[in-house]
């Protein structure tokens, strides 16, 4: 007996198999890390349920030796932290912050490099990071790939889009982990703007659901001067890998210790509820880079910018291509009668806004340019400060302000990041002399330098560039077709809106499928607020654009709900003007619903199925509600228990018909005021690709409710 057990100590003392675990405060999670053969692995558990299986840790470097294997941890350090922390926008007007941590010290004994692997595990889920402290072994180096592995434990259902490296423009896909490769390949593959990985590659975040009823998320917080993660799949083994956005020549990232990775991010619960309330993606961001962020205000505007998407009207002012940037004789041009950013038109916009409450108008379209771009110059860029000649900026603003109401400024880089850099300082000086506060910025198109794309490190860098610079000339920005977010917003507020998905837009494109919107906050808003753009009402393009056949695919009363459900302090009522004033019933919920809340519950939810939201207006008693439900008709059922109790309030609810249909009767709304409190209960029949939306105002002594039916 002795030969056989003195082998086997001497096993276990060289592979360092001693696993070190960590638990979450309520004890629901627990992590367990070990060093298995001299390579670093991690597990974690949810209720005696596994969430990841063990995974293997570490990079693969260049022209180096990679920091995979030869691993001995050297110590190990723990801790506790509980704040709460007041956002100065978001859903909840308190957050708190509350994990053990565990840091993992390891020393490699082929090269004596060090790293450290930081975990944090919540009540909520868990995120580490890789931590590169200064050290003589290791300054500069190359990453060639990261190798951070998310072993499934079984064949998930997962809600996906493909891996690209320029766009998340994708309708999501519902399917096991196991056909995402002949989903891939059937239907997808050609139409990724750089599928340059394996034919099972997807974005984060990842929604998952196990057969047991496990809800699962990975994503990552905090992404900063590194590559976007990306996720491929072993369809075999069920392992997730990460696989990071390369640059122009291949590489993954550059990098100089003292430094470290965004954390990786992993969310899970029981209640499909508890991933769309987790904090932890902004809970891993650092608190506010601002002293003073009495600047940063939500925000509700309209835009000169729907009429353009449909085709009715166009961005450039002529057809004709400009000869040169600033110094065109406009006067040897013919202008284009659908030019939308005119003084007369965006007059229009601001009595409108005006009239209805709104903190600002977007206006695109109005500088130079936009024909060399439709035209395809290869050479051309925009300067941000020459307005067409039928945009008299001065005039415009002095108008606005005499309404009340603030011109948001638009940015379209065309791609052309260094030319952006170059201006960026007068472009933002431009908009503080004339009034403007607010910036929408667009990165269309293939990135300038040739061969970069939109989710390496050379454009993560950027755009935390631009957000920082606007900063200091206190400008919100809302950014589209930049990185997907990653909870930076906690740091800088300022970054107040990003598309980063499939919005509205491609409503006019040929649609967007009706659970589209019940999928997004489980996946796009994991990471932050998105400008998804709502507020259509006609949605029969045609009666926009004869010659655009697309059909919106919903009903108006889900467009409603999408001002709750879909979460930004920035949201846009996207239709035209005159599409409102034929349903000004309707447009009261969007006139009435307010962009900041102190709290936030969620009454119902299933990815790919429907999501109910209750909001507690900032500073008020009052609340808001919003459902929105995919192609299949349901029955939502919801308590108001959240209310106060003893208190009553006005309850309007803007819901579907029963012959309502997002194909076939889009309009068909209708309205109803009751009387409730505490103790209501509602059940409300949802249309296919519809939903509801509900005001909760306060009763108080001004109010009549003599006549109003109690629910």
């Amino acid at each position: 007996m002795k030969k056989l057990i003195i082998p086997i100590l001497l096993i276990l003392i060289s592979g360092s198999l001693k696993a070190e675990k960590l638990e979450s405060p309520s004890g629901n999670f627990v992590l367990t890390f070990a060093v298995d053969q001299g390579i670093p692995t991690y597990a974690l558990d949810y209720k005696e349920k596994p969430v990841i299986t063990e995974s293997k840790l570490g990079l693969e470097l260049k022209d180096a030796e990679s920091l995979l294997s030869n691993f001995e941890v050297a110590s190990v350090n723990r801790s506790t932290f509980d704040e709460t922390w007041k956002p100065v926008w978001g859903e909840v007007s308190e957050i708190r912050n509350h994990y053990n941590e565990m840091a993992v010290n390891l020393n490699q004994t082929t090269s004596d490099r060090k790293l450290i692997v930081r975990f944090r595990l919540f009540d909520d889920g868990l995120g580490f990071r890789y931590e590169f402290p200064e050290q003589d072994s290791l300054i500069y180096f190359v990453i060639k790939e990261e190798r951070t592995q998310f072993a499934m434990a079984g064949d998930h259902t997962a809600f996906w889009i493909p891996g690209d490296f320029d766009t998340q423009e994708y309708n999501y896909t519902e399917s096991k982990l196991s056909e995402i490769r002949g989903v891939m390949t059937d239907a997808v593959t050609d139409n990724v703007s750089q599928q340059t990985f394996s034919p099972t590659g997807v974005q984060t975040a990842l929604m998952m659901k196990t057969e047991d009823g496990l809800y699962i998320n990975l994503h990552e917080a905090a992404l900063v001067e590194y590559s976007c993660m990306h996720l491929n799949l072993d369809d075999e083994n069920m392992i997730f890998e990460s696989f990071l956005t390369p640059d122009a020549v291949g590489n993954k990232g550059y990098m100089q210790a003292p430094c470290h990775s965004p954390w990786r991010t992993v969310i899970a619960s029981d209640k499909a509820a508890d991933i769309l309330m987790s904090h932890i993606t902004l809970n891993l961001n650092e608190p506010c880079a601002y002293d003073d962020t009495s600047w940063i205000t939500p925000v509700k505007y309209i835009g000169v910018w729907w009429e353009m998407i449909t085709g009715k009207s166009t961005w450039a002012y002529t057809d004709l291509p400009s000869v040169k940037l600033g110094e065109t004789d406009y006067s040897k041009t013919v202008p284009n009668k659908t030019h939308a950013a005119n003084n007369e038109h965006v007059m229009e916009y601001i009595d409108f806004a005006a009239k209805h409450g709104f903190d600002a108008v977007l206006v695109e379209g109005w500088n130079e340019g936009w024909e060399d771009w439709f035209g395809k110059s290869k050479d051309y860029v925009f300067d941000f400060v020459t307005p067409y000649p039928d945009f008299d900026v001065k005039k415009l603003q002095s108008y606005a302000q005499s309404k009340g109401v603030r011109l948001m400024m638009h940015h379209e880089t065309s791609g052309s990041v260094r030319n952006y850099e170059r201006h960026m300082d007068q472009a933002y000086q431009f908009m503080v002399d004339n009034g403007y506060n607010a910036v929408k910025s667009g990165y269309v198109g293939n990135m300038i330098p040739r061969g970069e794309t939109h989710y390496g490190q050379w454009l993560v860098n950027h755009y935390l560039y631009a957000i920082k610079k606007a900063g200091e000339y206190e400008i919100m920005v809302n950014a589209h077709e930049a990185v997907r977010p990653t909870g930076l917003c906690r740091t800088y507020p300022n970054l107040i809106g990003n598309e980063s998905a499939r919005g509205t837009e491609y409503e006019a494109f040929g649609g967007n499928d009706p659970d589209h919107t019940t999928i997004l906050p489980f996946t796009r808003l994991i990471g932050g607020p998105m400008d998804y753009t709502p507020g259509i009402f006609e949605t029969d393009i045609s009666q926009l654009n004869p010659d655009n056949t697309s059909k919106v695919n919903t009903t108006i009363a889900r467009q409603l709900a999408l001002y709750v459900t879909m979460y930004s302090p920035l949201q846009m009522a996207a239709d035209l003007p005159e599409n409102y004033k034929k349903h000004l019933d309707a447009f009261q919920f969007i006139k009435d619903v307010p962009v900041d809340w102190d709290n936030t519950k969620v009454l119902e939810a299933e990815p790919g199925d429907y999501i109910t939201y209750a909001r507690k207006e900032k500073g008020t008693d009052n609340w808001f509600i919003g459902r929105t439900n995919d192609e299949n008709a349901r029955e939502s059922t919801i308590s108001f228990d959240f209310l106060p109790a003893k208190k009553k309030y006005i309850a309007t609810i803007y819901s579907d018909r029963k012959d309502s249909h997002y194909r076939d009767n889009p309009k068909a709304y209708q309205i109803m005021k009751y009387l409730v409190d505490s103790k209501s209960k509602l059940s409300q029949y949802c249309a296919p690709g519809g939903g509801y939306a509900i005001s909760l105002i306060e009763v108080d002594d001004t109010m009549s409710t003599k006549k109003m039916k109690k629910m």
